[in-house]
């Protein structure tokens, strides 16, 4: 069992009120949050993974979800093909139901393919489930999301939202590296994903790879903690972190949210829209994007993906090559909010 980091500070999630975790957030340093869902009737079910599934029942709305599917060989640790071009998953769409019942097969069963469903919108979902599940720390309109698996390893990634991740049943293993640890990393490509997010290759590889030397500096960095039910997570925007499931049965909630956020986020242009987007957030914050815009922008340290096939750059290949064109439309339909 690995040992929470003495760097990352723990509170007991009972003493936490809305006005205190407003304070918490504008440090922008993610913080473990003992107990503070304890009192759900989620969290009083967990024991059983059946009655935890026959409460999630209550809810279901008969919606069809993306699973991840992998053979046991893979050990739940959803990742690339070794040639980047592909996953060592696949994607499988079925109703809720049936996926809460293979991962339960998948539970009880030795050496099964892992099962994972993961990032579903509980109002979309599990209408009622937020309702009686309640986090008093933030507002209501904040929606969360539901991830229900197996044992499993989420690479390591960063969110543009702040979370607030809730476990439910099983356990959950963070580990945590800031968001200037970007550059030591080694991410992948940014528009060919497992789930959104650009992962690190280097903090899922082996101990000393030699494609990765940098990342020696980043190691010794990692925050590493380790959530029961009823536990939180509270974790800043731009913080990379990868997220281990250990038990056979797991279950988590979280929250995205932008609690800085002052209204909707080109040379010139672009510096107008970085002072309505960055200019007044918190100076922690600010130094995180800052962060991001040297290794993506920038590039002080070479091309950010100059450890990967050119054939692997995507968007991020020579603009010339038709990539400014694709970059400006992806930019154009963000604003749109497409």
């Amino acid at each position: 069992m690995a040992q929470d980091s003495p760097r990352l500070a723990t509170l007991d999630g009972a003493s936490i009120d809305s006005v205190r975790f407003d304070r918490l957030a504008a440090a922008c340093e993610p913080v473990v949050l003992r107990g503070l869902c304890r009192d759900w009737p989620a969290v009083a079910q967990a024991a059983v993974p059946e009655a935890l599934g026959a409460y999630l029942a209550r809810f279901d709305a008969g919606r069809s979800a993306e699973a991840f599917v992998a053979e046991p060989v893979v050990g739940g640790r959803y990742a690339y093909s070794d040639d980047l071009a592909g996953f060592n998953f696949s994607r499988e769409t079925m109703r809720f139901a049936e996926a809460l019942e293979r991962i339960f097969v998948a539970a009880r069963t030795p050496q099964s393919p892992s099962v994972y469903v993961g990032s579903l919108p509980t109002d979309a979902y599990l209408p009622g489930f937020a309702e009686e599940n309640r986090l008093s720390v933030l507002a209501g309109s904040v929606v969360p999301r539901i991830w229900i698996g197996t044992a499993s390893a989420v690479a390591c990634h960063y969110d543009t939202f702040d979370n607030i991740a809730c476990v439910v049943a099983g356990q959950r293993r963070f580990t945590l590296y800031p968001p200037d640890a970007i550059a030591n990393l080694y991410v992948g490509p940014i528009d060919h994903t497992m789930a959104g997010q650009p992962i690190s290759l280097a903090a899922s590889a082996a101990p000393g790879d030699p494609r990765y030397p940098d990342f020696a500096a980043a190691r010794p960095r990692a925050l590493t903690v380790d959530l029961a039910p009823g536990d939180a997570l509270y974790l800043p925007k731009l913080w990379w972190h990868s997220v281990e499931a250990t038990a056979p049965f797991n279950v988590l909630v979280n929250y995205w949210f932008d609690r800085f956020a002052s209204g909707p986020d080109q040379p010139y242009t672009a510096m107008l829209l970085a002072m309505i987007a960055i200019a007044e957030r918190p100076a922690p914050e600010r130094a995180a994007w800052r962060a991001f815009f040297d290794h993506y922008v920038f590039r002080p340290d070479g091309h950010p993906l100059a450890h990967l096939p050119d054939a692997q750059h995507g968007i991020l290949g020579p603009l010339r090559e038709g990539n400014y064109g694709r970059i400006r439309a992806l930019v154009m339909k963000l604003l749109r909010g497409g």
